[in-house]
């Protein structure tokens, strides 16, 4: 769905996305931008549109930028820093507050390990471990938790590539504190780990079909469900953390990611598209 040849989208879900239609689904509103970035012909329909049934909306810009431009004195200096840059590539600010959330849970859980070492109870560390990077991998392409994500939306990285960079990222913080944490509490890395990454890969593969923060919602309340409170009620380790589980979860990283790979071209297509 790129360029001027492929299915575009229909007259009547630009025009619903224009006028703001509170009926339209937000997954419809994620989909139309991710494929406004390889469509031309589509961007000006959407500009034919906002002319037509929300010419306000240009008489409101233009004024906004009369207004910047005569109260502006100085242009935003530009960031020098190479490292800064690269990471702003990676990863928006507004995904910051759920990294630092992720990386407070595994610590918060840490503490109550080495508190509870005299007890018979099973590690809160590795009970957790599977599901702390879905704060971070819900938070890798929303709109309504990123502040800039229509104009995200339409950049040349948008769709699949930009979320696996951000998921990168939330693994790149999340696992070396886990790690570390798994090795204060005597944990093995393997069941620290694998899950933790069986989970995230398969977040992304359910989000192709239901969006990002529903399948992070839905795996976190299952696990949760079935492996941290059973866990925690009985006292004994669930039997998805024992070390024969950990075939399972290399089974689950594959299948994850294979599912993946069929659905990429889901988080740039559009429902109720048309031929040109």
């Amino acid at each position: 769905m790129s360029g001027t040849t492929g299915p575009h989208a229909g007259r009547d879900l630009i025009t619903a996305y224009v006028t703001g239609d509170t009926t339209l689904p937000a997954d419809a509103e994620w989909a139309l931008e991710a494929h406004l970035e390889n469509c031309a012909p589509c961007r000006r329909h959407v500009a034919e549109a906002v002319a037509t049934h929300t010419p306000t909306v240009n008489t409101l810009l233009d004024r906004v930028w009369a207004e910047v431009a005569a109260t502006a004195h100085d242009l935003p200096a530009p960031v020098r820093s190479p490292l800064l840059r690269a990471v702003r590539r990676w990863a928006p600010p507004s995904q910051l507050p759920w990294l630092l959330m992720s990386v407070l849970v595994v610590l918060s859980a840490l503490g109550i390990d080495m508190l509870a070492r005299e007890r018979d109870v099973p590690s809160l560390v590795l009970l957790l471990a599977p599901v702390v990077p879905l704060l971070g991998v819900a938070a890798a392409w929303s709109q309504r938790l990123d502040p800039m994500g229509e104009l995200t939306a339409t950049t040349p990285r948008a769709g699949l590539r930009m979320v696996l960079r951000r998921t990168a990222v939330v693994l790149g913080v999340v696992i070396p504190v886990l790690a570390v944490a798994g090795g204060i509490v005597g944990v093995s890395p393997a069941l620290c780990l694998l899950p933790c990454l069986a989970f995230t890969v398969g977040t992304l593969a359910l989000g192709t079909v239901t969006g990002l923060r529903r399948a992070a919602a839905l795996l976190g309340s299952a696990w949760a469900v079935g492996a941290i409170v059973p866990s925690l009620a009985t006292a004994r380790l669930s039997v998805l953390l024992a070390p024969e589980s950990l075939p399972v979860w290399g089974l689950a990283v594959t299948v994850s990611a294979l599912a993946i790979t069929v659905r990429a071209r889901a988080f740039t297509t559009l429902p109720g598209t048309e031929l040109p």
